[in-house]
Formats: C-alpha cells, structure tokens, sequence
C-alpha cells in the first residue's frame, strides 16, 4: 500500500510548503482588499460565533468557532471572519501531500497538491467562511492517519488509531458530510483484507474512544435540543416532495464537478475510473482513494436524479479524487493533459482572485451574478436602520424581517445599532406556525413585541400574508439597492401595529386564504 520516499523528498516538501504559504498569503491579501460584502450564510455564522456552543441550529460548531478564533484576535470586519478558511485549506493541500507521498510517492504528491490548490472549488471555499473548508482540512488529517497505519506498529500504531478517530470526529464537528468517510471507510475495509490486518483490537479501542471524546458534547448538545442539528440535516437531504427522475437537475449536477473540480481532472476521475475497473487494473493504493471519492459523488448525484443537489455537497470526495487523479496521470505520463488541466484552473484561480478585488470586472466579463449575494447587504440594512430611526418619536417596538437573508445581513451591518439598548430588537416574521431556520427559532416577532413594528419584507414576497398579521398598516415605502448594471435589491416597508399572527392551515403551516 506505501512506497518508498525518494531521497529528495526534503527538497519536494519544501517547495510544496512555500508554495503552499504563498497562495495562502495571496489569498489572506485578497480577503483585505475585496470590497465584497458577508454572504447571509457567513454573516449567520458569525451571528453563531457571539455565543459559543457545541451545536447550532444547522450546521455543527466548528465554523462558529473558528470564527471566534480569528475576530476575537482581529475584530469582526469580513476579512477576519473569512480568515481560517484560507488557513484550513493549507493545511489540506500538505495533508494532501502527505498522503500522495505515502501511497505513490513524492512526484505524484507534487502534483496532487497542485490539482487540490488549484481546484475551482477550492478558490472559492478559501475566501469564504463555510463548513468545507473545516470539513476537507480534517477530512485530509483523517485519511493521512489512515494511510499511515498499516506502516506503523505498537504504541505508534496506537497513537495514530486515536489521530485517526479524533481527527474524524472533528470533521464530523465541521459537517456532518463527513459520514462520506465512514462509508468509504467501510468499503475499503471490507475490499482490502491488508487493510483489515492494519486495525488490531487495541486500534480499534484507540480510534472509537478519541472519536467518541471528541464528539460527544456535540451528541449531548443535539440531545438536549431535540437533534435539531440532524434534523435539518435530513431535510435538506430529503428526497421527496419533488418530481422524481429529474434528469435535468442530474445533468446540472454532473455539469457543475466539471466546474468545481476542474473540466480535466473531473474527467480523468470518472473516465479512469470507469475503465481501469473494467480492466481490473487498479492498484490497491486506487482502491483506497476510489473508496473515499466516488461514495459522495455517486451519492449526491442520485439525489439530484430524485430531488435536488447543490454542486458542493459532493466536496468531500475533492481531496481523495485529486491524489487519485494525480496518480493516474503520472502513471500514464499525460504531461500535455496535466497541463492543460493545471493550466485552466490557474487561470480560473486568477480570475477569481481579481474579480473578488474588482468586483467591476467580473461585471465586464458577464459572471457579475455569480457574486450578488455578496453586494448590497450594507446599504439596505442603512437604509432600513434610516427608516427606524425616523419612527423613533413614535416608538417601535420592534424591526421584524421576512427572511433568515436579511435577518443575518442585518445582525451583521446593524450590530452596532442594534447593540443599543434603546433600539428595537431585530425579529423575524414566521410564514408558518412553527419556527423553519435559527434566526424564527430564537428571534420571533411575538405578540408582545407587535405594539408598533416597521415590517420588512424581502422583494416584496409575502408581503400581503404579513399585513394580515397586523390590525392596522401605514407608511409603506420601498427601498432598493443595485447590485450591478442588470440587479438590484429591494425591501418592502410599512409600519404595523398591534401583530396577532393569523389562523395558519394546520396541514401546512402557512397562512389561510383571506
């Protein structure tokens, strides 16, 4: 399963190392210098970190953390919040490293590093807080444990069993994606009796007790909160509720790893694949690293056939797939594909990087929508905050939004007004009867808070269902901010006074029909 490291396998990791910290120094200087605002999604997160836990309503605690870690070090401008992103994914790219080199040796590792760095996926995980990047660092730390482990032996082989397992249940702490794991582990246990030998009991104890350690708090947290955590979890990966045998979200999906993969290496990857297990040529080091990529791929993919998928939930099989495709085309010495592959995403990697500086050229270029939920956010929540502050004389009660969107944008650029304690509370207006996302769970709009409220909603949608929920409505005013040439952002306000919610079905939750 491992080969012998050349003897300048010294000289191969320094270059990956500096390399690796000069594109992670690139990237922490674009994050000072874009003009790009919070993503409702990094801003929620961040919402999450002002109260430490060991879950959260969606996602486990590992972004919340981290992002404690970086603003409570440099404040709670947007570079910090997205700095340990950039830092995670480091670490992945020499995990990386460190496993090429342990199955294939330190060229192949060269390369599958340079695949990893370069992934479009990647470039844009590494400039954004969200759960993959957390998730491919540990994920990365996990699989090194265990391609490592059949090397070593006694107390060694113990201490990496216990890496192994504490490594793991800190990519469970960072999304519960990382299942995906376990499946491949599964699989490759069950194809490699070599493998199998690896894990004596004592190991065995090791792993299972750092695992359980480490994700234990986050077990009790979901216990003591109705496993709010898992159960959006399965509600997003839900298969019903939508038509079945959707080839076109199927072909959506497919079409999107080409992009967040990169079009060569995607191709190589399920096209070698295919034919070396059709051949039986696959090396025992393939199968180890087809184990691990192909379970979330194949996995998502059929979910996008039944439901829907978005193109990141397969992510966890990035870091897998790379080393195996980086083996395959050195194996087979397609330098001019390897090229080609390297160079498309370096230059989908400085794209990237300049659009998020110059936001302006991405505009030019046409992909200006592919960044408008990162524009706007600041001035609509001024523009609200403005209208607030205009109904001071007469008293609100309450600010009260129709969408978890806004709400988070809004904690987020009008936390300094909201952290005076004369302000209105910042709620959220519930369509249905039961709270659907964190922000409806902790910060309802309740009766006693609906004496006098400035009512938002979002693009106008659900505008007349909340007026329903008002014994009287005045002042209505709309609010829009352009995006760029072709889009804008707009909010619907009124002023609402006396909120009692209106009878909702109780098949559906959602308001009755006047």
């Amino acid at each position: 399963m491992a080969r012998a490291i050349s003897v300048d396998g010294n000289d191969r990791w320094r270059a990956v190392l500096l390399a690796t910290a000069a594109i992670t120094l690139v990237r922490i200087v674009v994050l000072f210098m874009s003009p790009l605002e919070l993503y409702p999604d990094e801003a929620q997160y961040w919402l999450w970190s002002r109260t430490l836990d060991f879950g959260y309503y969606s996602k486990p605690p590992m972004i919340a953390w981290s992002i404690w870690a970086s603003t409570a070090t440099g404040g709670d401008a947007e570079p910090w919040i997205r700095l340990f992103s950039p830092l995670f994914h480091a670490g992945a790219a020499l995990a990386v490293f460190g496993i090429g080199r342990r199955l294939y040796g330190e060229p192949t590792a060269v390369v599958a590093t340079a695949l990893y760095t370069l992934m479009p996926g990647v470039q844009l995980s590494a400039v954004v807080a969200a759960t993959d990047a957390p998730l491919l660092f540990f994920l990365g730390v996990t699989l090194l444990a265990y391609v490592t482990l059949p090397a070593v032996a006694g107390r060694r082989r113990t201490v990496w069993a216990a890496g192994f397992g504490a490594a793991l249940g800190l990519a469970f702490l960072s999304k519960y994606a990382a299942i995906y794991l376990i499946i491949g582990l599964a699989f490759h246990l069950a194809a490699s009796k070599a493998a199998r030998a690896a894990w004596t009991p004592g190991a065995i104890l090791a792993a299972v007790l750092a695992f359980a350690i480490v994700l234990a708090p986050n077990v009790i947290w979901n216990a003591n909160h109705h496993f709010a955590t898992l159960q959006h979890t399965a509600e997003n990966a839900a298969w019903g509720g939508r038509q079945l045998f959707n080839t076109k979200e199927l072909a959506d999906f497919i079409a999107s790893q080409f992009g967040v993969f990169g079009p060569v290496p995607f191709a190589v990857l399920v096209g070698g694949a295919a034919v070396l297990a059709a051949r039986r040529r696959l090396e025992p080091a393939d199968v180890l690293l087809i184990c691990f990529a192909l379970p979330p791929l194949l996995i998502v993919a059929g979910q996008a056939f039944i439901s829907r998928a978005n193109a990141n939930w397969s992510g966890a099989g990035y870091l897998p797939g790379a080393i195996l495709v980086a083996a395959w085309m050195v194996r087979w010495g397609a330098r001019r594909w390897l090229t080609a592959g390297l160079t498309i995403q370096a230059l989908i990697a400085v794209f990237f990087l300049v659009w998020m500086v110059q936001p302006k050229t991405a505009e030019a270029m046409g992909v200006s929508n592919s960044f408008k939920r990162a524009k706007g956010w600041s001035q609509i929540t001024r523009s609200i905050i403005t209208r607030a502050e205009g109904e001071q004389d007469a008293g609100l009660s309450a600010i009260a939004v129709n969408d978890r969107f806004l709400y988070n944008a809004m904690a987020y650029y009008g936390r300094a007004y909201f952290a005076d304690p004369t302000s209105p509370p910042l709620t959220v207006w519930l369509l249905e009867s039961q709270p659907q996302n964190q922000a409806e769970s902790t910060a309802p709009l309740t009766p006693a808070l609906g004496r006098r409220v400035l009512a938002v909603s979002l693009e106008g949608v659900y505008r007349p269902e909340m007026e329903r929920d008002f014994r009287h409505i005045a002042g209505p005013e709309i609010v829009s901010v352009r995006l760029d040439r072709k889009r804008k952002r707009r909010a619907e306000l009124f002023i609402g006074e006396d909120f009692a919610a209106a009878p909702r079905d109780p098949v559906s939750g959602r308001p009755t029909p006047p």
